[in-house]
């Protein structure tokens, strides 16, 4: 079995739904919390079999509300892309995933959003990535991946809604295993919040089947990219 080291950012962003999927297939998963009082990233050497960088809420990475441990993450993110080492990133994970391959992030106001990612690579998580998936994102700044970045999807203003660095690193830029209730401990968590979330967590509400039925077929992707399941 191996192991997923997984880097939270927040108390109520976690893997979601994308944890069913893992213990299905009997992958591992640790989770780390920096933001606690003892907490902190894992030590390179300490993550041999898989990487998770989560979302953020408000944090960022251009400058205006930087995560904390940004500079630990990027570096670890970089050393996990030297080492060939699978990465999934996510939201905020997604920024920091860009930042260590060579690209940058973008300022953008916090935002939650319900939309639709559109797949713009056929052959896009071995051919698993549907074709339009939804894309809920709450985040702060945008990743700019790389010039020799694979785009997969992009969402409807064709920005990057998933991308890949090399052969096994990924970066969602929205969370497609979210729960509602996720979301909601999120917008409680933190004194910032986006504005009218009443929306967007109807949408959420709405889309309870179509995201487990899309997360089907892009973790069987994710799981073929990143080789979770090889001895």
């Amino acid at each position: 079995m191996k192991t997923l080291a997984v880097i939270q950012h927040t108390s109520s962003e976690y893997l979601g739904l994308i944890e069913d999927h893992l213990e299905g297939r009997r992958i591992r998963f640790q989770y780390h919390r920096p933001f606690t009082e003892k907490g902190k990233p894992p030590a390179p050497e300490a993550v041999q079999e898989g990487l998770c960088l989560l979302g953020g809420g408000p944090w960022g990475s251009a400058g205006g509300r930087d995560v904390p441990t940004l500079s630990e993450e990027i570096a670890l993110a970089r050393y996990c892309l030297e080492a060939e080492t699978p990465i999934i990133a996510v939201g905020l994970g997604a920024q920091i995933l860009a930042l260590a391959a060579g690209g940058s992030s973008t300022a953008a106001p916090l935002s939650f959003t319900v939309g639709e990612a559109c797949r713009v690579d056929a052959d896009g998580l071995n051919g698993f990535l549907p074709e339009r998936y939804p894309l809920i994102t709450y985040m702060r700044d945008r990743p700019e991946p790389p010039a020799d970045a694979r785009i997969l999807a992009v969402d409807d203003r064709d920005r990057p809604a998933l991308f890949q660095i090399g052969a096994n690193a990924l970066g969602f830029t929205g969370h497609p295993g979210v729960k509602v209730a996720m979301m909601e401990d999120l917008i409680m968590e933190f004194e910032e919040g986006p504005d009218d979330p009443g929306a967007p967590l109807a949408a959420v509400r709405e889309l309870k089947t179509t995201i487990e039925d899309a997360l089907v077929q892009i973790m069987t992707g994710v799981v073929q990219i990143t080789g979770l399941m090889r001895s």
